[in-house]
């Protein structure tokens, strides 16, 4: 068995295509079959790796080190599989392949074009993506970004419409998820926008299989049957997905609405019964009424809350398996550079400081350590949150204001964080961090240790240039600091806590990224109790 589905977009987006395709791969894992997820971005960026968070969210780094759309951890955490770098693929990627083959003389010659040089390139990556050991993923689930008419997706439009001839009928299936906008002047949704960007898909030469209407409001029965009519699709083929309290509903809407179903019958597969069980009763935990416990998260581009979605969503996890809905309070760490700014912390159960990059709001960060020290609040570090908890620790312990890391101040006398040695000399900015996934040996009897249920060694994906200073290690475990995750050569700290504190624990690795519905991540779950017990005076 070897089907493709695509996952297109009309309309306006960000309508939450790579939730859909996520929310496929999971009906399609629930009946017991391989799956990979491979995003489609049209920019000319060789990765985000480079792109403002503003711009584009998060970057969510893959097992294997590569920086991609924060889509794939969507994906991962729906699927509960580990991707690789075969499962973004940009412009960027495919234009410099292309230009590499033909300065290799690959081409024996011939013209460059689009047709047929960019387009096969692409239908090759399509195929890396599906590749699983030595064989194929029984599903290969492709999402296409932006919508239909960008100028910058029509190869990529031409590759998946090529894919069908390729593969045969019964092996593909198209889905277009467009938007069904609310005219409150008039109390009506309207088919029309809807019914225009099928056109334009078909105009390419793609007739799509069946269609995700998006909406605010519940859809008719009548307006599932106009879409139908006038786009070609089978009623079924239909499906209204309306806002929802959780992203982790959607598999179980398809689902209800037969979805599943019909993907069988247009890609003449046996049916099968899909264990959806666990990932029913885990979602009606997230709706049911719970008790509630306070976590601030500190970061710099709070204005865009997706620039921490995989933060977000280790909260999340860990917060239903416990129990618990975890309330975030959005905090800009420069808000805390202000005078009476660490006020905002007053209250909260936990802090989490995430990742970032560059000195803006560096000091408000550092500010929310020195709280979360002094006051005794649990506090989770993850990247630059735990190097910031080491220049604070630094300060207090060398009674020195200007310990710092060398990103932030080169001539500090006091580089508790320095740049790591094998970065020295990179001039290149994209891809030339220390990416994916490392071992990291724990120390037993640590809160660290315990978290992780009292195994020896785990993995944990990174992104970062700097790292602890060894020169400081001594003086800072005499100070009360407990560095209790180091690489297998014991040179890199890459889990460092503080030892008179309930939970102050800080990761050189990004622990949200491994997190998963299913798998809340440990560091996360340990944080989350601690911040629980805080919350009823334990």
């Amino acid at each position: 068995m070897n089907k493709y589905i695509f996952v297109t977009g009309g309309v306006v987006s960000g309508l939450g295509k790579g939730v859909t395709a996520a929310s496929i791969g999971r009906l399609w894992k629930a009946r017991g079959y391989t799956v990979s997820i491979q995003k489609l971005d049209p920019y000319l960026n060789v990765d985000p790796g480079t792109m403002s968070p503003y711009q584009h969210g998060e970057v969510f780094v893959t097992e294997d080190g590569a920086e991609t759309d924060l889509d794939l951890g969507h994906y991962e955490r729906f699927i509960d599989d580990n991707l690789t770098r075969n499962s973004n693929v940009t412009t960027g990627q495919i234009y410099t392949s292309v230009i590499s083959k033909e300065r290799h003389g690959d081409y024996l010659g011939g013209t460059i074009q689009v047709i047929p040089h960019v387009t096969n390139e692409i239908k090759r990556r399509i195929a890396l993506a599906g590749r699983r050991g030595t064989g194929m993923a029984d599903v290969v689930i492709v999402e296409v970004g932006g919508t239909v008419g960008d100028i910058e997706g029509l190869p990529f439009f031409e590759a998946i419409r090529q894919m069908r001839k390729d593969v045969g009928d019964r092996n593909i299936f198209y889905v277009h998820v467009t938007l069904l906008p609310y005219i409150s002047a008039t109390s009506e949704l309207k088919t029309k926008p809807t019914q225009h960007s099928v056109r334009e898909l078909r105009g390419i030469g793609i007739q799509p299989d069946a269609i995700m209407a998006r909406s605010e409001r519940p859809v008719p029965d009548s307006l599932r049957k106009k879409i139908a009519l006038f786009c070609d699709v089978e009623e079924e083929a239909v499906v209204p997905l309306v806002d929802v309290e959780t992203i982790y509903d959607v598999p179980l809407i398809l689902e209800d609405a037969g979805f599943g179903r019909f993907m069988e019958s247009r890609l003449d597969v046996e049916p099968r019964n899909p264990d959806l069980a666990r990932w029913r009763e885990i979602v009606a935990r997230i709706k049911s009424p719970k008790p509630r416990v306070s976590v601030a998260l500190v970061g710099k581009y709070i204005s865009l809350q997706d620039a921490y979605i995989s933060v977000r969503e280790a909260l999340l996890h860990a917060g239903v398996s416990l129990g618990y809905d975890v309330e975030i309070e959005w905090v800009d760490s420069e808000d805390l550079e202000r005078e009476g700014g660490v006020d905002r912390l007053a209250g909260v159960d936990g802090i989490v400081v995430p990742g970032g990059f560059g000195y803006r709001g560096i000091e408000g960060k550092i500010s929310a350590a020195r709280y979360a020290r002094e006051n005794k609040v649990p506090y989770l570090g993850l990247c630059l949150g735990m190097q910031v908890m080491v220049i604070e620790f630094a300060r207090f312990a060398l009674g020195d204001e200007r310990a710092n890391s060398t990103e932030f101040d080169p001539s500090t006398p006091h580089p508790v964080i320095d740049l790591m040695p094998e970065q020295r000399g990179i001039e290149e900015m994209g891809g030339t961090m220390r990416l994916g996934a490392y071992p990291c040996e724990l120390v037993p009897g640590t809160r660290t240790a315990k978290a992780y249920g009292g195994v020896g060694m785990v993995h944990e994906r990174h992104r970062h240039r700097f790292e602890f200073n060894n020169a400081y290690r001594e003086v800072l475990e005499n100070a009360g600091m407990v560095f209790s995750g180091l690489s297998p050569t014991g040179d890199l700290v890459e889990i460092a806590e503080i030892g008179d504190h309930p939970w102050m624990v800080g990761s050189q690795f990004h622990p949200e990224f491994k997190s998963r519905l299913t798998k809340p991540h440990p560091l996360f779950v340990g944080f989350l109790k601690a911040a629980i017990e805080r919350q009823s005076g334990g």
